[in-house]
């Protein structure tokens, strides 16, 4: 099933060869506590994502007054995503040595110290406790990606993908009502006699909490713990490998390599065009409720139809929902193109660019997870989400100056020049894959 040479043929590929070297998760047992893991996962998922929204709303706020300069707002906005990246890594290792649900907890748990160091921000308008506060609030992004690997553990090869799309689509729930935090914030900030951006954040604090006490306390027995279980039963040797190894196993297989590179495509694409699009609108004489609506609709496309895109990475396979994905990054940029400022057909953009990060980002994750090996896989697993989130910083930081360079079709070609190759190399693999069974 690993395939740890140039093969052309992904793990997973074949629904039916994966699922008959996993008959272990069929057992009732298995399948009562993988359908109790996912049902805490997804409630831990609302109120992490619900407590992590303040942050691209108020936490803008907030950089912006604490900072007084654009330039360093926009610094302090990066540093959530730095954060995330910085601590993927170190989260999939601590899974791997003591379980998903202690890495989640604390994942869970950093960011709500991060809120901590946020309220203080706001009390005494200090810059490192508003970036350290965001590096912290990071934790959270990088608990909210692991858990849609930890909803995996122990699926059945046959719904993996709608596994974890489902996980993905319900963060949604918080990731749309999070933002919107500032009204509930400030009634909470007059009654504790706090600054007005603060109350969102003792919101986010309490949210944060309960999400990490709810992974603690009752994933039990772990998901991740008991398949490593199984797999040692199966006569399949765990071994710890270091970073250099992990990265070396990964980059060996094919397949793996692939959705690494697509998962890393789809943020640069979705991060570069979505951070300049308010800019584009505004140059335009878009209103902000025009400008939130279109973001809005970008969210939608992203999340809403997550569970389709799993379902059909479960029926087709994942290298084929990827090639649907790369097609459909490269319609939102030849709408953004042709746009010209005309919001119907940048909307229209905003939500194919975040359906093509969907169909990026599920199948990407589901194809890593069936091509590695057990003793690297959670390993790779951070490894994703730490270059996932450190190539969206740095998008973020250089969309800028790259839209004052070639403008907003400009940034848009870029986004084609990504995913012509992607999806020239998924129908390669594709057909290797037909030709092979």
């Amino acid at each position: 099933m690993h395939q740890s040479s140039e093969s052309g043929a992904p793990a997973g590929s074949s629904v039916a060869e994966s699922s008959s070297l996993s008959e272990w998760q069929n057992e009732p047992r298995i399948v009562s506590l993988q359908r109790r893991s996912l049902v805490l996962l997804i409630v831990g998922q609302v109120l992490g994502s619900f407590g992590m929204g303040a942050s691209p709303s108020v936490g803008i706020l907030l950089a912006e007054e604490v900072t007084g300069s654009e330039t360093l707002a926009g610094l302090a906005r990066t540093s959530a995503t730095l954060g995330a990246a910085l601590l993927g890594i170190p989260l999939a290792l601590l899974a791997t040595r003591g379980g998903r649900r202690i890495a989640l907890s604390a994942g869970w748990f950093l960011a709500a110290l991060g809120a901590v160091a946020l309220i203080c921000a706001t009390v005494t308008d200090n810059i490192a406790l508003l970036i350290g506060g965001m590096l912290l609030f990071g934790a959270g992004t990088a608990a909210m990606l692991q858990s849609r690997f930890a909803a995996t553990d122990l699926a059945r090869p046959l719904n993996r993908g709608r596994t974890l799309s489902l996980v993905v689509w319900c963060g949604t729930l918080g990731s749309v009502l999070g933002p919107n935090l500032g009204e509930p914030g400030t009634v909470v900030s007059r009654r504790l006699g706090l600054p007005p951006l603060a109350g969102a954040f003792v919101i986010a604090l309490v949210m944060l909490i309960i999400a990490g006490l709810l992974i603690l306390i009752f994933l039990r027995p772990d998901p991740l713990l008991t398949a490593t279980e199984h797999e040692h039963r199966d006569g399949r040797p765990i071994k710890r490998r270091s970073i250099r190894q992990v990265f070396g196993t990964l980059w060996s297989i094919r397949p793996a390599r692939f959705a690494l590179v697509v998962v890393i495509g789809a943020h640069l694409s979705m991060v570069s065009l979505m951070t300049m699009t308010p800019v584009q609108m505004h140059h335009h004489g878009s209103s902000l409720t025009i400008v939130g609506i279109t973001i809005s609709i970008h969210v939608l496309g992203m999340f809403a139809l997550s569970p389709l895109v799993g379902w059909a990475s479960d029926r087709v396979g994942p290298v084929r929902v990827i090639m649907l994905g790369q097609l459909i990054f490269i319609g939102s940029s030849v709408a953004a193109m042709i746009s010209g400022g005309n919001e119907g057909w940048t909307m229209i953009s905003l939500f194919l660019l975040g359906l093509g990060w969907s169909c990026g980002t599920v199948p990407g994750s589901i194809l890593l997870s069936e091509s590695v090996p057990a003793d690297v896989r959670t390993s790779s697993q951070g490894m994703v989400d730490t270059a996932m989130n450190g190539f969206a910083a740095l998008a973020a930081l250089i969309s800028g100056p790259l839209f004052a360079l070639v403008g907003f079709g400009g940034l848009s070609l870029m986004a084609v020049l990504v995913a012509i190759p992607l999806l020239a190399y998924a129908v390669r693999i594709d057909r290797a894959v037909v030709v092979a069974h």
